[in-house]
């Protein structure tokens, strides 16, 4: 009674529930700004390509250098936030932020713009996983949380959407520099509002060292394997550059695994990932981000190159996705969350984004009613998809965890994320390319009709990903019933 009378003192119930949905609030805000910048560069490529003289096959690395950061970085993100608090690491996170944004947006040539993306990908690395454990350690009713979670869940499923339309907007009215301009004053914003989220706990590094050599084994590892990926487009899958990339990048990968099953204070520790129902989640959201960015890539490209849609039409045509993930996340998966096993949710959620991007395999240069027939359904179909997948698989992310572990659980589920964006992008931009050159070579005068053979291609590929995807998580789910929810810290 006494420690209750003191807390209550100290500050109001009222005011301490309104502090607590604040936290919400500017997470959320965050996770918009993280996400969007995945892709809000999308639709302004051709514009930046164009003003800055980049080539095609280096255009790519505007969206790459920043997911390949952001992935990389994340596990010693991750355990950075744990050591600093995560409210400190979550306030710097934002700050930086804004200046590698800022830097982007007045680069003069591409390697300082790319070398900007990969800088807002660092500070990213350290904004998203303290912001995704502010919400685990914040929310510890099981109403609220689910709550939360479908909050930031919806703000993160339509986020990449939103950033194709703000993408579009910004860069037929105002120039493309805006869509890195623009995340300055909302980050500004974001970080005055973590002045009413309630202070947490610094865990301290005290108890051992930063794994050094798992956060370089991890980093350079997957620098390899999308540097490979991308080196494939012009170089050709058979050179000794790419194999060598690609086999270099597993074995550190490899390397990586078993540093982190001997480290005493591991970036990742293994257990993270040793319950099926978590490694099902992480499974799940890594190959959908693989199969979906290269999806808004195409249809970035697809809408304008082919269909001659303006970037502001573009990115509006993409409003129907943002709104089908809302839909999926709040009104299905948001009401869902705890009265159903997440496979019912996830499955099925991966199901229908790849029924969504099955329909774009049929895409022509000249169809009619293209938006009607295709686009529209495959619109629909992939954003309810997404918002059925996130939700669940977030709270899976860090459920059942304390300490460091919930800072490498948040840093794994947004490494899964990015690095899934980093790779699909990487690949099926260069499945695409390949297709289309091939389809070329024997059809001299049909340009647009070689790029549009290249995406189908690339999104055969990316239906079979999904397909894939679910079929993995289904046979993951399957191994645990009943806990699935909370699985447990082993």
């Amino acid at each position: 009674m006494h420690v209750r009378d003191e807390r209550t003192q100290a500050e109001p119930p009222v005011t301490a529930s309104r502090r607590v949905w604040w936290t919400l609030a500017v997470v959320s805000a965050a996770q918009l700004l993280v996400v969007l910048d995945g892709t809000i560069v999308n639709i302004a490529l051709p514009s930046a390509q164009r003003a800055l003289g980049m080539s095609d096959g280096d255009r790519q690395w505007a969206v790459t250098a920043y997911a390949l950061a952001f992935g990389g970085l994340l596990l010693v993100g991750g355990r950075v936030s744990g050591a600093l608090g995560h409210r400190r690491a979550f306030l710097t996170g934002l700050l930086g932020f804004a200046a590698a944004s800022a830097l982007g947006g007045a680069a003069p040539d591409p390697g300082t713009l790319f070398a900007a993306r990969a800088v807002q990908g660092a500070f990213a690395a350290l904004l998203a996983p303290a912001g995704l454990a502010l919400l685990t350690t914040t929310f510890t009713d099981p109403k609220d949380r689910g709550r939360a979670f479908g909050v930031f869940a919806a703000v993160g499923a339509a986020g990449s959407a939103v950033g194709l339309i703000a993408g579009g907007l910004l860069t037929e009215y105002a120039s493309w520099r805006w869509c890195l301009y623009v995340n300055v004053p909302l980050a500004l914003a974001a970080a005055a509002g973590v002045a009413v989220v309630p202070k947490d706990r610094a865990l301290g590094a005290g108890r051992g060292r930063l794994d050094v050599a798992g956060a370089l084994l991890s980093l350079s590892g997957f620098a390899a394997l999308v540097y490979g990926f991308a080196q494939a487009e012009t170089r050709g899958w058979a050179s000794a550059e790419v194999t060598g990339l690609l086999a270099g990048g597993v074995a550190l990968l490899l390397a990586f695994v078993a540093v982190e099953s001997r480290a005493a204070q591991p970036l990742l520790p293994l257990r993270v990932l040793r319950h099926r129902v978590r490694a099902a989640a992480f499974v799940a959201i890594t190959l959908l981000f693989v199969a979906m960015f290269g999806f808004y890539l195409f249809m970035s490209f697809y809408t304008q190159a082919v269909l001659g849609y303006s970037p502001v039409q573009a990115g509006l045509a993409l409003l129907v996705n943002a709104v089908a993930a809302l839909a999926g996340a709040s009104l299905l998966a948001g009401r869902l969350h705890g009265r159903v096993p997440p496979a019912l949710l996830v499955v099925p959620g991966l199901l229908a984004a790849a029924a969504g991007v099955l329909i774009l395999t049929r895409l022509s240069v000249d169809g009619p009613h293209v938006f009607a027939l295709h686009l529209l359904p495959a619109l629909v179909l992939t954003g309810l998809g997404l918002g059925c997948v996130l939700p669940p698989t977030a709270s899976l992310a860090t459920a059942g965890m304390e300490g460091h572990d919930i800072g490498a659980g948040a840093a794994a589920y947004n490494a899964a994320q990015q690095l899934g964006a980093a790779l699909g992008t990487a690949l099926l931009n260069t499945l695409a390319s390949g297709a289309a050159a091939a389809y070329l070579a024997g059809h001299p005068n049909a340009a647009r009709a070689a790029s549009v053979h290249g995406y189908t291609h690339a999104l055969t590929v990316a239906f079979g990903i999904l397909l894939a995807a679910a079929c993995v998580t289904a046979a993951l789910f399957a191994g645990r019933r009943g806990t699935a929810d909370r699985p447990e810290n082993g």
